[in-house]
């Protein structure tokens, strides 16, 4: 970054030197008109001198503060560009040095149950006598058995199958036992799921930590004793699950303790209720969808609560929450859906606003210069409105301590979240300012310093950035003007 910083630098003061060229040039002809002007006439070129030398220092001393702002100008720009770099090299890097999300548009489906059941088929194939008569002379009958195919899957609990003879002919049988699972609705669902938003440091993708308990309860349809199995399928995009735990009537199982680590079965009485609940932690970000059903199917009761410190959107197409609220300044959302006796093939997904964060510091980088040139512009009307003495270089070195602290805050993003380090740097900078020109310019100042941050908002900076232009018009509004009365007619 210090690398970037020194090029950027470098490339900003080659662009100031061609105006070197127009500045001496424009002084010299001035320089020579004065001279032309004490040659015609003497006593008009000696009050112009002697006024240049009366208020040349006070332009001088103005034209400081110019400097400044746009020395501070050029401060905010090496820091956009050196901030600039490091993201896309960041990006871009095989390595990092700090722990990355490990994970991201998590996917959750909807458990099933089954009820297991054993079926057995029997397959009967007569041997033609011609062909018969030309395994015989071989005399080995196994060697059809590859040509009549053989059973795949891992649903056959039993097979048996042989050869045999009735005179001319040659009978084959099969007998084959497959395990089947027939669908079981779920009595119940109940979910509930935090999705707890934070931002690393060092610029890094903002990402949720997200804690889910299902609660599931279902009952053997048939009238004796049956094999049921429940399956939770693992959630998609959700990197490395911790603390899974699935609990089967109150039995806690580890995923050590399942089949396919998510996968219960056992014999459940006639009539009898299996209540589930499964845990689970894991990190996530940008979405977090729950698959009610891959088809159109019916869900007798279901229930999902988020709660979630990042304001959402819903995916086209999908439930939309029968109940949402929100706290005092959007700080946690609670959203919540209940179903009771549907029939939907749609899903429910939510979608968190997330801006590009290259894109968020480079509209804060872009509007910190205007907010120096807006933080001068204030002061000096804070001053004439006020009437308080304002002097030209401690305005300069007030502009100066500004656009150092905007420099801080772009620096503090490689160490710090992005409010954090842009905050921390605008109230470095107010502090500089406030220093040098003292506390009755603590609000104008404050104004402009504040200004850059609205993009840190998330969607609202248009709101801010007019809210904000009100306010200036309220604190410089022109006194209430006198009402004139018309004066009264005598007759």
């Amino acid at each position: 970054m210090v690398q970037v910083a020194l090029a950027s630098l470098q490339h900003s003061l080659l662009s100031v030197f061609p105006l070197v060229r127009p500045a001496a040039a424009l002084l010299l002809v001035g320089l020579l008109a004065l001279l032309l002007l004490g040659t015609l006439d003497h006593a008009r070129a000696r009050a112009g001198l002697h006024w240049l030398i009366r208020h040349g220092r006070a332009v001088g001393q103005w034209a400081l503060v110019v400097l400044a702002a746009g020395a501070g100008g050029v401060l905010v720009g090496i820091t956009r560009q050196a901030v600039n770099a490091r993201l896309s090299a960041q990006q871009s890097a095989r390595y990092a040095n700090a722990a990355d999300p490990a994970g991201g548009q998590t996917v959750q489906g909807a458990p099933r149950a089954s009820l297991l059941e054993t079926h057995t088929y029997t397959r009967t194939l007569l041997i033609p006598q011609n062909l018969y008569r030309h395994v015989q002379k071989q005399g080995n009958w196994e060697a059809l058995l590859p040509y009549l195919g053989q059973p795949e899957g891992t649903n056959v609990r039993e097979l048996r199958e042989g050869f045999r003879q009735h005179g001319a002919r040659l009978e084959y049988t099969r007998v084959m036992a497959l395990q089947t699972e027939r669908p079981v609705n779920l009595d119940s669902s109940r979910v509930v799921t935090d999705l707890k938003f934070s931002e690393p440091g060092g610029g890094r993708g903002m990402y949720y930590n997200a804690n889910f308990t299902g609660e599931y309860a279902f009952t053997n349809p048939d009238t004796g004793p049956a094999t049921m199995r429940f399956a939770f399928p693992l959630p998609s995009g959700s990197g490395t699950l911790s603390n899974f735990r699935l609990t089967v009537n109150g039995q806690i199982l580890r995923a050590t303790d399942l089949q396919g680590g998510s996968v219960w079965q056992g014999v459940v009485p006639a009539s009898g209720v299996v209540k589930v609940s499964v845990t689970y932690r894991n990190q996530g970000a940008r979405a977090w969808r729950y698959e009610l059903a891959q088809r159109r199917e019916a869900i007798r009761a279901f229930s999902l609560s988020i709660n979630t410190n990042q304001p959402a959107k819903f995916q086209r197409y999908t439930l939309f929450p029968t109940r949402q609220s929100h706290t005092a300044l959007g700080g946690t959302t609670h959203l919540e859906w209940t179903l009771q006796d549907v029939i939907t093939a749609q899903d429910i997904a939510l979608v968190f606003a997330q801006g590009s964060l290259r894109e968020t510091l480079g509209k804060i980088g872009a509007l910190q210069w205007p907010a120096l040139l807006l933080s001068v512009l204030l002061c000096l009307g804070w001053a004439w409105t006020r009437r308080v003495a304002l002097a030209p270089l401690p305005l300069a070195t007030a502009t100066l301590g500004l656009g150092l602290g905007f420099t801080l805050g772009g620096v503090l993003s490689a160490y710090l979240p992005v409010a954090a380090a842009q905050g921390l740097g605008a109230l470095a900078g107010l502090a500089l300012a406030v220093t040098t020109l003292g506390r009755p310019f603590l609000l104008p100042l404050a104004l402009g310093g504040v200004a850059p941050l609205v993009f840190l908002s998330g969607g609202h900076a248009g709101l801010l950035l007019t809210g904000l232009a009100a306010l200036i018009l309220l604190v410089y509004r022109p006194g209430r003007a006198a009402v004139l009365r018309p004066a009264q007619l005598t007759v």
